[in-house]
């Protein structure tokens, strides 16, 4: 498996991260201009270490899809809120046929690990997407697995804050059966880029509204992005 960790100035959570990568899983770490030495570090500790000068969310997820090579890409947030190593269920899931996107729902262990505001907002989002999709969910974490191919023909523009509600939102549209497991979320190290923000918490909000105002996809795509 290959995970895609984000990365803008995570050194004091890789060594915590890169120690709960799976035996045999490949971790890219994207970097997204850190200047605190993250991708040295990275490096230093094993991982691939992919460079991304677009800033933005999704042009770091997007630049580990697109290096990575396994059948089966995961993603996860490399501030240590999440722990890799619940991947595992995830990969077995879609291994056995029981799901074409696996979702990790939030729930916060210790103080401070999930915002008020930020849960309210990702409720709210969570019942937008409902409407808008059909899809129960309760949760759009950045916790998830899904085969590589599949994922590349969803078409994925978004290369900021929309990047994994437009994930969703396209899988949906393609007729993916998307699952939820419950995963523990811890405080972050360091300060959240966007929600620890006034100006990030705005415009995630902005880049995911514009994600939900998204015409279905077309038939053609959908029937291309469904995975076989």
């Amino acid at each position: 498996m290959d995970v895609v960790l984000p990365c803008l100035d995570e050194a004091e959570a890789l060594p915590w991260v890169l120690d709960r990568i799976p035996a045999g899983w490949r971790a890219l770490v994207v970097d997204n201009g850190s200047t605190d030495g993250s991708a040295g570090l990275a490096g230093a500790l094993g991982a691939t270490v992919v460079h991304e000068e677009r800033r933005g969310f999704g042009a770091a997820c997007h630049a580990g899809l697109t290096a990575a090579t396994a059948d089966i890409v995961c993603f996860c947030d490399c501030d240590a809120s999440l722990d890799p190593g619940l991947l595992v269920p995830f990969v077995d899931a879609l291994r056995d046929g029981e799901a074409d996107l696996v979702l990790g729902r939030r729930r916060p262990r210790g103080r401070g690990a999930w915002p008020a505001h930020a849960r309210a907002g990702n409720l709210a989002l969570s019942l937008l997407l409902r409407r808008r999709t059909g899809l129960r969910l309760h949760d759009l974490g950045p916790l998830r697995a899904a085969r590589r191919e599949a994922l590349l023909s969803l078409g994925l523009t978004d290369r900021r804050s929309g990047y994994p509600l437009q994930m969703v939102v396209r899988a949906a549209d393609a007729g993916w059966r998307v699952r939820e497991r419950d995963v523990p979320y811890r405080p972050r190290a360091g300060a959240s880029k966007v929600t620890g923000t006034w100006r990030g918490t705005w415009q995630a909000v902005r880049d995911m509204s514009r994600v939900l105002n998204e015409g279905p996809a077309r038939p053609e795509r959908a029937a291309a992005g469904r995975p076989g």
